[in-house]
């Protein structure tokens, strides 16, 4: 459960920014999450809270974005969003690509005060 080990980073993260803007108490956190770094939004909530648990993002708000896969041929060029585990070009069936998008994982901002 990978879930786990990146929710207490973020935690982690969460904390030392609440930390040094003063605040007392952390309302709301937003995440964005690539399609391939697999997190099953309601497991990362769980494993969130129980990394946050006594600190002043205990009662934080969790709003998960999760980001689709997009690739891009390197034989063609062609930018391609994969179909399933299928991941070679739709256009011309290489499976030489590039992953444009789906490997994100951040925080896009902190709420609280």
């Amino acid at each position: 459960m990978h879930e786990l080990r990146i929710a207490t980073d973020l935690a982690e993260i969460v904390e030392r920014y609440a930390s040094e803007a003063g605040w007392q108490v952390v309302e709301k956190v937003n995440l964005t999450f690539g399609q391939f770094i697999q997190v099953v939004p309601d497991l990362f909530e769980a494993a969130f809270r129980e990394a946050t648990r006594g600190t002043v993002a205990a009662g934080a708000e969790i709003d998960i974005e999760i980001i689709p896969a997009e690739m891009r041929c390197l034989g063609c060029g062609a930018p391609y969003i994969p179909a399933g585990d299928l991941h070679a070009c739709k256009s011309c069936g290489s499976e030489e690509i590039d992953l444009i998008h789906g490997k994100e994982l951040y925080i896009k901002s902190i709420e609280g005060g």
